[in-house]
């Protein structure tokens, strides 16, 4: 499956703001994220950030707040907002964009596409926040003697 880059950034940024906002909900306050910050974590230019963001707020998965504070927020909860929903936003997609011609293979690349879209509706940026920390806390060496 092939993606924009703007759409694996838009990706990127939405998981950059859910690890932050779980890290917060274990005893902090959620607070706004620098676009600075998300863009240098995820190695993302600036720049493009900025319309990134600016087209996930227009779509409901991002809150900014100005000032010296300020920053982006989820406009909801991790658990709440999918990768399928965040992709067909980015990328404008109403329904698959294959022809309905008559190809012997039609019947499969539906079928390829509805369960890409499953897996994609059905995994929700908590969880991938929650199995990428686990991912990289699992295994720390630990080397005293």
């Amino acid at each position: 499956m092939n993606i924009s880059v703007k759409s694996e950034y838009a990706l990127k940024a939405v998981f950059d703001l859910a690890s932050q906002y779980l890290a917060a909900t274990r005893g902090s306050v959620i607070t706004p994220v620098k676009i600075a910050d998300i863009a240098k974590r995820q190695k993302i230019p600036q720049k493009f950030l900025e319309l990134i963001l600016s087209g996930l707020k227009q779509n409901g998965f991002v809150d900014s707040r100005r000032g010296a504070e300020g920053g982006y927020l989820l406009a909801r909860t991790p658990d709440s907002i999918t990768v399928g929903e965040v992709l067909r936003a980015v990328e404008n997609l109403k329904s698959s964009s294959r022809p309905t011609t008559d190809d012997p293979f039609a019947d499969i690349w539906e079928r390829v596409d509805s369960a890409v879209s499953d897996v994609l509706d059905r995994t929700s940026f908590a969880e991938l926040a929650r199995e990428w920390q686990q991912k990289h806390t699992a295994y720390v060496p630990n080397w005293e003697i």
